[in-house]
């Protein structure tokens, strides 16, 4: 049996500022925005991940503060490419940081407008074998297009 961590929630209290952030700031791709009477979320998934973030107000959501959440990881295989593409789309993110020179050792990070922090690892192995291949990382099941 296969676990997957698919979803994560982030709480924030401002949906539509979140969204702009995360879709437009950091690059992530908006799988859908969900309005009706009773809630407003939306799922955003960084390109090539298989896991993606839910921001909204879901119940689950509600029961935690806006930038509450800390220590959520991105991988990438060039930290220095990854940092200037976030500085040039106005995305604060700290010097890069080597704690090992070893392949995974690099980081930087960033927070969303509400204070939830992200840090980012360089593993350059990524660049050659990425973990979900390019021709699996169609959404929901859809088929691909030819």
């Amino acid at each position: 049996m296969d676990w997957t961590l698919e979803v994560v929630i982030v709480p924030v209290s401002d949906l539509d500022r979140s969204i702009a952030f995360y879709r437009d700031r950091v690059g992530f791709e908006l799988d859908h925005d969900t309005r009706s009477a009773d809630l407003h979320i939306a799922q955003l998934t960084p390109r090539g991940s298989g896991c993606s973030i839910v921001i909204g107000s879901l119940p689950s959501q509600n029961q935690m503060a806006p930038g509450s959440l800390h220590g959520l990881q991105l991988v990438v295989s060039d930290a220095v490419a990854a940092r200037e593409e976030l500085l040039g789309r106005g995305v604060e993110a700290s010097e890069i940081t080597v704690f090992d020179e070893r392949d995974g050792g690099t980081f930087f990070g960033f927070a969303d407008p509400d204070g939830n922090t992200w840090a980012v690892q360089q593993i350059k192995a990524r660049g050659e074998r990425p973990l979900i291949p390019v021709e699996a990382r169609q959404r929901f099941g859809a088929e691909q297009e030819a």
